[in-house]
């Protein structure tokens, strides 16, 4: 089942019921809460009023931990700010990390967000500096195109005809059968679970704030949302 964060990243409530608990932490029949996972924090909101800020994906659950314990039916809200700054976040770091790709072929090999930053490991031997003020200008130019973003999904076997599908350097386990496709129209296409805004004129702007050699053909890369 493709839970319901992925289905509408702009969905702020939502009704459910319980499905399972585990000491503290709930399962619920579907949630608009984000799992911490691929270097996307988790949500941040309420379930019946409960300060959530702890969920995470166990197997093929997804686990909200809670202070107080429910049952039946129940409100969730989302911390809206926060969720919506990952979204852009995210969307961002897809047009950064495709500009950086097809300038120099580096894939993707770690990445993180958070509030205030976002980094992206790079598997690249050389580094020149002197292009990171070429690569933010060409991915701020992308993002004030306003492209639409897309999300849909598609069998492993049919996704993986797309040229260049994967920008992760580690592919996506066997065991994953239907590939979430995050497509950036016209700019980029790649296999993603994050949550993604629908336009990139929404992102605003970027601007690369520090790079790091980080070991062996490692670079990372810093940037912020303005």
């Amino acid at each position: 089942m493709i839970p319901m964060y992925m289905k509408d990243c702009y969905l702020k409530e939502f009704d459910t019921e319980v499905k399972s608990v585990d000491g503290n932490y709930v399962e619920f029949n579907d949630t608009i809460f984000y799992p911490r996972s691929g270097g996307q924090p988790c949500d941040h909101g309420t379930i019946n009023g409960i300060r959530v800020d702890e969920v995470i994906k166990r197997g093929e659950k997804i686990l909200h931990k809670l202070s107080e314990p429910v049952s039946g039916k129940v409100h969730m809200k989302i911390d809206w700010e926060r969720r919506y700054k990952f979204m852009r976040s995210h969307t961002a770091a897809h047009i950064l990390s495709s500009v950086i790709f097809k300038e120099t072929g580096a894939l993707i090999t770690g990445n993180q967000i958070s509030e205030d930053k976002i980094r992206i490991d790079f598997n690249l031997p050389e580094f020149d500096r002197s292009r990171l003020s070429e690569w933010e200008r060409k991915a701020n130019e992308i993002i004030s195109e306003g492209h639409a973003v897309k999300t849909y999904v598609l069998p492993r076997e049919e996704a993986f005809k797309i040229p260049d599908l994967v920008k992760l350097k580690k592919m996506l386990p066997e065991s994953i059968q239907e590939i979430r496709i995050v497509e950036i129209e016209g700019i980029d296409i790649q296999a993603c679970g994050g949550t993604h805004v629908k336009n990139t004129s929404e992102i605003g702007k970027i601007k690369i704030t520090k790079a790091e050699n980080k070991g062996k053909n490692n670079r990372r890369i810093y940037f912020e949302i303005l």
